[in-house]
């Protein structure tokens, strides 16, 4: 017993000899890092003291609009060799940055436009001042005072490539952390297609880009994508408005599903149910109804289709219009057709910077259309598919497949991106279209291409509510599901016509883009609720 008392005695104290040689370690590795930061301190202490650029540097007090300093901030955009030798203020994030020793260049980039700038070691300009530009993380937001100088070889890697600026004075008004969850460049980079081999270079996939979405958006592609988006929709206003059009905003949730199927989202109204609109089809032709001659609306559109392909959301911005005709639905066409030749060369002329900027990550060719637009009957295309090749009627509705051919063939022959199809099969669309009087196996309907894929679908609509109780009940649809669309009808309506524009497919075509992801702000499909 004596013995194991002795032994666990001994065992401690050796434990304890090695607690107090660590312990001693640890003090002592503790006092030398003491040390070394007492000595850097006192080294910034003494830079600080030497630091004749103290004042024109650092991290600025957050702005809380206390003051209103007399400082006009230039837009990097509107830099030029015109400005040399001015001296400027401009605001912008840190791009990139490469320090060299006694100086750094930094790319700064606001929105669409990137520009060099310079500080190095000078008379005005400190060690410690250009040691801090270096140590700026990318994508903050800064401040910069500097002059505009004329550049002798051009800056390929910045849209202001004839000058860079000559930084006097750089203040951090917002800092951004030092890790990002994607690259600006990597994001920025040209997609490769198959034929083209790997560069060793980073870039960024769909889902990445979307997880961090207000990332993926500064890129200057982005920018322009959603300023040529922004066109799509400013175009397709002023044009209808020109014609005499009036903008019409409908209600987004509805008592019954407004283009019927299980495609509706149900949401939760009070003690009962309601649904989010599939399509302002109603409230257009009761506007109609109501005598406003011609209307045109812009707002969002739910569709709950589980469809996960590159060309389907679950909620988009529908350009919709509807107009009172006097006797013939081409009158509509005619409209619609004209509509969209004012935006193809509004695009071209208003947008040409944008669209270049776009081409630079998208490469793609430069969209064709005819002036007037081009129309093809059903039958004229069903020929040009079955020429091809391709087995099938003219009583069946283009798939996919066909209507991408379609597309190409259409290229080949007449040289334009964009073509209206006019007079489907009567049975391949919806109860409330208007069927061809002379022959019932057509309709007074059309639909409009864009790169081989439809953009829009519309149609005469049947005004008469005794015939189209009649449609309905071919079609198999209960009246009463759809009573109040047909009581819209019951105190006399002009006959009229109209159609439904995806704007994200819109823009993704005439762009090129390869995903109508990309031509979303925030995109909402079967996957994806966030952000």
């Amino acid at each position: 017993m004596a013995d194991k008392e002795n032994q666990s005695t001994g065992d401690a104290a050796k434990v304890s000899k090695k607690g107090a040689k660590k312990a001693a370690a640890a003090a002592a590795k503790q006092a030398k890092k003491s040390e070394k930061q007492a000595a850097m301190e006192a080294t910034q202490v003494a830079q600080q003291v030497d630091d004749f650029s103290k004042d024109f540097y650092g991290e600025m007090k957050m702005i809380q609009s206390t003051e209103k300093p007399d400082r006009k901030l230039v837009s990097v955009g509107g830099l030029t060799a015109a400005n040399a030798d001015e001296h400027v203020w401009i605001r912008g994030r840190l791009h990139t940055s490469r320090g060299t020793g006694k100086q750094c260049f930094i790319v700064i980039r606001h929105q669409q436009a990137t520009v060099q700038t310079l500080v190095f070691v000078g008379e005005k300009i400190s060690k410690p001042m250009v040691k801090f530009c270096t140590s700026i993380t990318k994508e903050s937001v800064v401040d910069i005072y500097g002059q505009v100088k004329k550049v002798e070889k051009k800056v390929e890697s910045c849209t202001q490539d004839d000058i860079e600026l000559h930084i006097n004075q750089i203040f951090v008004v917002s800092k951004a952390a030092a890790k990002l969850p994607l690259g600006i460049e990597d994001a920025s980079r040209p997609e490769l297609d198959e034929s083209q081999p790997e560069d060793g270079r980073p870039r960024v996939n769909l889902d990445t880009r979307l997880d961090n979405r207000i990332l993926d958006l500064r890129t200057t592609t982005k920018q322009a994508i959603f300023r040529v988006q922004a066109g799509v929709c400013k175009l397709f206003r002023d044009h209808l408005t020109s014609e005499g059009f009036v903008e019409i905003h409908s209600p987004k949730i509805i008592s019954a599903a407004s283009e019927g199927g299980a495609n509706v989202f149900e949401v939760t109204y009070f003690k009962g149910k309601a649904y989010l609109a599939q399509s302002p089809q109603l409230y257009k032709q009761m506007a109609i109804a109501a005598d406003f001659g011609k209307v045109f609306t812009v707002g969002a559109v739910f569709r709950a289709e589980d469809s996960n392909t590159h060309r389907h959301l679950c909620e988009f911005v529908g350009l919709d219009l509807e107009m009172a005709i006097d006797y013939h639905y081409h009158e509509a066409l005619q409209v619609i057709g004209d509509m969209f030749i004012s935006m193809f060369k509004g695009l071209r002329e208003q947008y040409a910077k944008e669209i270049e900027t776009v081409g630079r990550q998208y490469p793609a060719e430069e969209f064709k259309f005819l002036e007037p637009s081009l129309i093809l009957q059903f039958p004229e295309a069903v020929k040009m598919l079955n020429d091809a090749g391709v087995e099938m009627t003219d009583e069946e509705d283009l798939s996919t497949p066909n209507e991408k051919l379609l597309g190409k063939l259409v290229k080949k022959k007449y040289d334009t991106d964009y073509y209206i199809l006019d007079k489907y099969p009567l049975a391949v669309r919806p109860f409330y279209t208007m069927p061809d009087p002379e022959n019932k196996k057509w309709s007074n309907s059309y639909d409009m291409f864009m790169r081989g894929e439809e953009i829009l679908s519309g149609a005469q609509r049947i005004h008469d509510p005794e015939f189209l109780s009649e449609r309905a009940l071919v079609h198999g649809i209960e009246l009463k599901t759809i009573q109040a669309y047909i009581d819209s009808f019951k105190y006399g309506c002009p006959p009229h016509a109209g159609g439904g524009i995806g704007m994200e497919r819109v823009t993704m075509l005439y762009l090129g883009l390869h995903n109508i992801r990309s031509s979303s702000l925030f995109p909402r499909d079967p996957k994806r609720l966030t952000p």
